[in-house]
């Protein structure tokens, strides 16, 4: 019966100290942090020219540096959820919205903490 009883706690222990893994931990907070350079830059460049972008001719407020897209974030990611038609919506341009992914790299460097480099 103290095999048993032994042999129990054992598996008990294991079970407990396999969730304790500071390895998974580390895995899960190893996600990529997204930056202004790396990411969002391109899809600006794709997504928001010529208007946004005064090189190409732009005359709307200039979304090819850092300081104007970090103030704006908020607003762009607001825009870029509105349906075609409604009013405000961007890109101004195109007649469908971006894709859900697009949207969520300016959403997930928003909440990442707007790194610029």
């Amino acid at each position: 019966m103290k095999k048993y009883y032994i042999f129990s706690l054992l598996v008990a222990a294991a079970v407990i100290f396999s969730y304790c893994n500071p390895a998974k931990k580390a895995a899960g907070s190893t996600e990529a942090k997204l930056t202004y350079e790396a990411d969002i830059t391109a899809l600006i460049a794709t997504n928001c020219a010529p208007c946004h972008i005064p090189e190409k001719g732009g005359n709307k407020k200039a979304y090819n540096n850092y300081a104007n897209v970090k103030v704006d974030i908020d607003e762009m990611i607001r825009r870029i959820e509105l349906n075609p038609g409604e009013k405000g919506f961007m890109p101004f341009k195109k007649k469908e919205k971006l894709s859900d992914s697009t949207v969520n790299v300016f959403k997930k460097w928003r909440d990442q903490g707007l790194a610029e480099k």
